[in-house]
């Protein structure tokens, strides 16, 4: 079955490249970041390069911090609220009652046929 093409899946000027054609590599640090849920994650950074505090953990999402033993706290996330959660918020049931009092009021005017 096979047709003995040699150049079949690869691209023009594919080949092996070294450290002649890519140049030096900068000298590296692998620093180990730990999650909430003790996932150890070792990137490679540049060693004059700034270190972050936090970075994603890979295996979980939850961020990690360079202290094993006192990790970051997963985030905090709010369930979804609704247009009526947020009112409820900023109005007492006494206020809602007040506002659907007065607009039922109007709504009862309005269709008065004695107008």
């Amino acid at each position: 079955m096979g047709s003995g093409n040699a150049i079949r899946g690869s691209r023009v000027g594919a080949g092996p490249m070294g450290e002649a054609e890519r140049g030096e590599a900068a000298p590296r640090v692998r620093v180990s970041f730990w999650c909430a849920n003790l996932h150890e994650t070792r990137p490679s950074f540049a060693s004059d390069a700034a270190i972050p505090e936090l970075w994603d953990c890979p295996r979980c999402g939850l961020p990690a911090g360079q202290d094993r033993a006192n990790p970051p706290a997963p985030p905090r996330n709010e369930p979804y609220k609704t247009h009526l959660a947020y009112v409820k918020e900023r109005r007492s049931d006494k206020d809602g009652a007040a506002i659907l009092a007065e607009a039922l009021d109007r709504l009862r005017a309005s269709r008065s046929p004695w107008q």
